[in-house]
């Protein structure tokens, strides 16, 4: 069997990361990369930290330049965060009939809260023979697809609660700008922010993995005020101002609350003393307390979901997929290749 072809779309932070990722993989080559403005016409190698060296050059190009009828296996898309926005480049890399892994967090489960974009983008991507998941860190695996995991070992489940206390430096400037870093007080007050991106669809995917009926989603965003300047590699907060935001959803299941989702993030918290850590919570028959600190980074976790979930979703029957409808990803230490069902491999 030939290599697992890869394209990326987007060499930010997380794009550039999944390239630099999948070069130390064996039986996978990056075929492609789309990026826009100033990056067009350049060399991938340009934007990410591992060195071309005697590889084979990757030009950066426009979606029409790159993305071909069966160019690629699949495309990894790193470039929104709502599947509204991101739903036009899904929909032109699912017609070249080329599988796709979005770290667009909505895309973790689109039903939740865009039931006919996703019945849309399940459709396109039948019709074309294709799949399509949404992944990351979180949404994605922490705060849904591990509380999905340890109700395996319940009879059962009265109630949940998931908490992650992290950081947000790893994260590139679009995260920085939804999350209202280094806005002061008074801009908080009225600018419109999306802090943390996915809440609807954890709480989604948890309760119709369980059986349980959603009733309703609730939300509330805090900030929180760093007393001394912060820096990030993507983003800065001066005394006094925005380092991050507290934000808390419940879901509600026969008029009570079933799920409690607690998520504080800010950019570099060890600096002000904040310990991170996941946290699953759940009580039931028995019950299970799960923490790990400190926290799995954001970065380096989301690059790795969506690099690991490759096999996953080649071998997946078409449609749109989400992590409760395919095999969990796992860490990749040998040969793409020996992963891949060759019947379901697109490019001969």
């Amino acid at each position: 069997m030939e290599n697992v072809k890869v394209i990326i779309w987007g060499l930010g932070a997380m794009g550039g990361g999944m390239a630099d990722m999948l070069l130390k993989k064996k039986g996978v080559d990056i075929v492609g990369a789309v990026g826009r403005g100033d990056k067009i016409g350049k060399s991938m190698y340009d934007y990410i930290e591992t060195p071309r060296g005697d590889r084979p050059d990757v030009i950066i190009g426009t979606p029409e330049d790159v993305i071909k009828e069966k160019s690629a296996d699949v495309v990894l898309t790193a470039t929104d965060s709502f599947t509204k926005a991101a739903f036009d480049r899904l929909k032109f890399c699912l017609e070249k009939k080329i599988n796709v892994v979005s770290s667009a967090e909505e895309m973790a489960y689109p039903q939740a809260q865009n039931p006919e974009l996703a019945a849309e983008l399940d459709r396109i991507a039948k019709e074309n023979g294709v799949s399509i998941i949404g992944t990351g860190i979180n949404p994605g695996l922490i705060m849904d697809l591990l509380v999905i995991t340890m109700t395996g070992c319940c009879e059962t489940v009265d109630h949940i609660i998931s908490r992650r206390v992290n950081s947000l430096s790893p994260f590139g400037p679009v995260v920085m700008e939804e999350q209202g870093i280094g806005i002061t007080p008074e801009e908080f007050k009225t600018k419109h922010l999306s802090g943390h991106v996915g809440f609807p669809e954890s709480v989604n995917m948890i309760t119709d993995a369980l059986g349980w009926k959603l009733e309703k989603v609730t939300q509330s965003m805090d900030p929180i005020f760093t007393d001394v300047d912060r820096k990030s590699k993507y983003g800065f907060a001066a005394a006094g101002n925005v380092a991050g935001v507290a934000m808390k959803a419940n879901g509600y299941v026969d008029g009570e609350v079933k799920i409690e989702m607690d998520h504080p993030q800010q950019i570099e918290p060890e600096q002000v003393g904040v310990q991170t850590g996941d946290y699953v919570i759940i009580k039931g028959t028995p019950n299970i307390n799960l923490a790990n600190t400190p926290e799995v980074p954001g970065g380096i976790g989301t690059i790795a979901m969506c690099v690991n979930t490759i096999p996953q979703i080649i071998n997946a029957k078409p449609g749109l997929h989400t992590m409760i409808t395919i095999p969990v990803p796992r860490a990749i230490m040998g040969d793409m290749r020996d992963m891949i069902d060759p019947e379901c491999k697109i490019v001969k």
